[in-house]
């Protein structure tokens, strides 16, 4: 039986189609500008200057810096969450499960480098990070259902908290980092997991 689509969470209230392209628009910048320089090093005058709109503009839209990161950090996971959700095959639908599997690693971890210092600010205490996080609650959900739809025998509520535990913000940002691993060779980490968890 095909599973129906996993809802996206939270959906933000409607805005007007003009007001929602401009503040999609600032997000965009803004991630752009946290890519190159770091969420640390981007300021509201950045943005403005960046995206050629006053500062005021930004600051009415935003409220102040605080609130500008936090809209960027669920902008990038929003978008993420479309991507594996309903974008194109093979991180979206269409793709057999192993192949949505590999995928979704590849691209969380090219994610979570992107945009490492943002979820890292933003991460729960340990008390807190498995209860209180609907987000991880979405991904845990979707590799849930990608391995049972790929055959995968076993605890899958178990697997799916190991795979998971693989792509960790702070891991994948200490690999990289610190210890100095390229993101394809943790990408080919990832895949050699689930090579194992679907043969």
């Amino acid at each position: 039986m095909r599973a129906s689509p996993l809802p996206l969470l939270d959906q933000p209230r409607r805005e007007r189609a003009d007001a929602a392209r401009n503040r999609a628009r600032l997000l965009d910048v803004a991630a752009h500008l946290v890519a190159q320089h770091g969420a640390a090093n981007v300021t509201m005058d950045a943005v403005a200057a960046a995206a050629a709109v006053g500062k005021g503009t930004v600051y009415r839209r935003f409220g102040d810096r605080a609130g500008l990161m936090h809209a960027l950090l669920d902008h990038a996971g929003r978008t993420f969450q479309q991507a594996f959700i309903s974008g194109p095959a093979p991180l979206g639908p269409g793709a057999p499960p192993a192949e949505r599997l590999q995928a979704f690693g590849a691209a969380a971890v090219h994610h979570y480098l992107r945009y490492h210092d943002l979820y890292l600010a933003a991460e729960l205490p340990p008390d807190r990070r498995y209860t209180d996080d609907p987000p991880r609650a979405l991904l845990a959900r979707h590799v849930a259902g990608l391995l049972s739809a790929a055959g995968v025998d076993g605890d899958l509520e178990l697997l799916t908290e190991a795979l998971l535990a693989y792509l960790d913000t702070a891991l994948v940002t200490h690999l990289h980092t610190q210890r100095g691993m390229a993101a394809e060779r943790i990408i080919a980490g990832w895949s050699f997991l689930v090579d194992r968890l679907v043969a």
